[in-house]
């Protein structure tokens, strides 16, 4: 005897009705790494199809990013110069204010996020001013430099913060100097649980940005402990944070889940750069099957609870959507 279950899963039609959870375009967001310099489109070996892309190829992909109906994006920037305080990051000349001041030019209407960090811009790949004394991130100091970091990006033109460098007390200092100085509708995305993970290797490849010493579990966190993931997020929460994230995001979903249940506040989680090499090399020798396990693993992050999706699938995504295969 068939149980009703059963029943609803026969008919196509009918098991798409009932689906529980589906993809749309607008839950994605596209990262682009935006590089000095011009006509500079470089392909990362080991991230197939992701770019480092001058200013002016950024408007050109972000032409192909509207056709396919991508609204979003987040920025990362790779300096001319870099040196120990990020200066590139805290001048209205930098990488990142002169990008997003093009792409709303061009494209007013393309949501754009900017990362907030220094760890691209520092000659030494931490995300701060270092304390030498301890080899770590000197935090204070960090915050400080932050708050002119975040004025930076908002007065470019930004559609949203997200602070990528986990210092304790960040979200209160950027609301803080963004209500003082005006922009109080601007949002912050926060990194509330970020993870010292070795699914960012590839990452680091695009951005630039290995530390040129130690590593970066002093102000990220241990993968092992989760009631202190909950707690980073909660405390973001509590500091006014606009939207939480989880990252990375394939191994963590049941920090996801457990965040879903204690907020109210969306939630985002980053797709990240191990995670999507993995799954292009595995898809490129035919070890799987590319884009049923694509689909299931986008699937997986919205089922666990997350809102926003960043992902450098996301144009792969949004041609599955317009030919009808999501």
């Amino acid at each position: 005897m068939f149980n009703r279950l059963r029943r609803l899963r026969i008919n196509p039609k009918l098991r798409a009705m009932v689906q529980e959870t589906h993809l749309k375009i607008d839950d994605f967001v596209y990262p682009l790494f935006v590089k000095f310099g011009e006509n500079i489109r470089t392909e990362i070996k080991s991230m197939p199809d992701v770019f480092q892309l001058s200013i002016d190829e950024v408007i050109r992909e972000c032409e192909e990013l509207v056709n396919l109906g991508i609204n979003s994006v987040i920025i990362f920037g790779i300096p001319e110069t870099k040196d120990s305080v990020g200066s590139d990051a805290l001048c209205d000349s930098g990488i990142v204010a002169r990008a997003v001041r093009e792409i709303k030019k061009y494209y007013p209407n393309m949501f754009v996020i900017t990362d907030l960090c220094f760890c691209e811009y520092t000659d030494h790949g931490h995300c701060g001013i270092l304390d030498h004394k301890h080899e770590t991130v000197d935090n204070d100091s960090t915050l400080e430099i932050s708050a002119q970091q975040v004025l930076v990006h908002a007065r470019a033109g930004a559609d949203m913060i997200a602070p990528s460098g986990m210092m304790d007390g960040i979200i209160e200092t950027l609301r803080t100097t963004l209500d003082k100085n005006g922009f109080y509708n601007l949002p912050i995305m926060s990194y509330s649980t970020k993870f010292a993970s070795g699914y960012y290797g590839p990452f680091r490849d695009v951005a630039e940005s290995t530390p040129t010493f130690g590593d970066r579990r002093s102000y990220q966190m241990n993968p092992a402990n989760r009631r202190e993931a909950i707690e980073e997020s909660l405390f973001d929460d509590q500091q006014n944070a606009d939207i939480l994230m989880v990252k990375p995001a394939l191994a963590y979903l049941d920090i996801v889940r457990d965040i879903r249940e204690r907020t109210l506040k969306p939630l985002a989680v980053y797709n990240v750069s191990g995670e999507y090499s993995m799954l292009k090399m595995a898809g490129k020798m035919g070890l799987i099957d590319y884009e049923r396990v694509l689909i299931e693993t986008m699937i997986s992050f919205k089922r666990a609870g997350a809102d926003i999706i960043i992902s450098y699938h996301t144009k792969e995504i949004a041609k599955l959507i317009k030919e009808g295969k999501i």
